[in-house]
């Protein structure tokens, strides 16, 4: 059974496509997955990240502090600029800019572990950048949305901080504080999360494109360069500032993941709680999620063939050096 949850959870970006397939074809088969259902979807994704994590997860902040600000301070600059200038720049209707410059002002997402993983990066990295960039994301995201959508459209700039603390962070905190309490039980649960997420992010793909099927049809060739724009910035900018700061390829590398891919289920819950008037507002999320699934994994099976080059030795001051 573990092996077809693998396979399963590995093969996610073709559920994707083809859920979004189902939902275009034929609406009613997924249009049903909104409001609390996302809600709902979403929150059982975040438990099962904070299944998976420890207190010593958040003891290695303290051993990479530099590499997790540099990662962190991309994922929040690089993303939402990244999202605004192409919005401006591609002419976007207000509904899509506001949906892109949303998604790119989430946190990471918990796919980059994956992805990390397979490229042969930095996984504990990778790891802290994930909780950290959820942990600060209902003070991030509702500024950045306050910042740059602000000027399509009016934003509950508190709305959106306590969404984001109840349905990402809270649930991440519970699950910690669970496998703290109770890490046997925890471990037998977390196997399951995997495909729960996998599952949870293939419903919230085709509800969105079910609810939303004609504004995709017209739109899919804009929307799928917007997104692959956003998340090829991404990846690329961060791999080369961090490579600018002299860090090890492995360290680029996760950093570049981490700052290019985002938490897609998080923008379509905050588009269904506080952007429910627009619809359009959560469909780049649907070309999101899979393209920077796709650059990911084609950048990890590069990677993954070119292994990064050791981090280099201390310099050692000769003895006569000292006097």
């Amino acid at each position: 059974m573990s092996s077809f949850f693998t396979w399963f959870t590995n093969l996610y970006p073709v559920w994707i496509v083809l859920s979004s397939i189902v939902g275009f074809i034929h609406p009613p088969a997924l249009a049903w997955f909104t409001g609390s259902w996302v809600t709902l979807a979403l929150t059982l994704v975040m438990l099962g990240m904070g299944f998976t994590l420890t207190i010593d997860d958040f003891k290695r902040l303290f051993k990479m502090p530099a590499a997790v600000a540099i990662g962190c301070t991309l994922q929040y600059t690089v993303m939402p600029l990244s999202a605004w200038f192409i919005a401006k720049s591609m002419n976007l209707a207000p509904g899509f800019a506001v949906g892109l410059i949303l998604l790119a002002s989430c946190p990471g997402g918990t796919a980059s572990n994956l992805i990390t993983y397979l490229a042969r990066a930095n996984v504990a990295l990778s790891v802290v950048m994930t909780l950290v960039s959820t942990m600060i994301a209902f003070i991030m995201t509702p500024l950045w949305c306050q910042v740059l959508a602000g000027q399509y459209v009016a934003v509950d700039v508190i709305g959106l901080s306590l969404s984001t603390f109840k349905v990402v962070v809270l649930p991440v905190l519970i699950g910690v504080f669970c496998n703290y309490m109770f890490p046997q039980a925890v471990k037998k649960i977390a196997v399951a999360g995997p495909i729960v997420s996998v599952v949870a992010i293939i419903f919230i793909a085709g509800g969105i494109v079910a609810q939303s099927a004609d504004a995709v049809a017209a739109n899919a060739g804009k929307l799928a360069i917007a997104a692959t724009l956003l998340h090829g910035l991404g990846y690329l900018l961060g791999h080369t500032i961090t490579r600018l700061f002299r860090y090890p390829a492995d360290v680029a590398r996760t950093i570049s993941i981490e700052v290019g891919m985002q938490n897609a289920g998080m923008a379509v819950m905050l588009q269904k709680n506080h952007f429910a008037h627009d619809p359009m507002v959560a469909v780049p999320s649907v070309f999101s999620s899979v393209l920077q699934t796709v650059i990911g994994s084609i950048l990890a099976a590069i990677w993954r063939s070119r292994m990064p080059e050791p981090a280099p030795p201390p310099a050692v001051v000769p003895a006569s050096d000292h006097a």
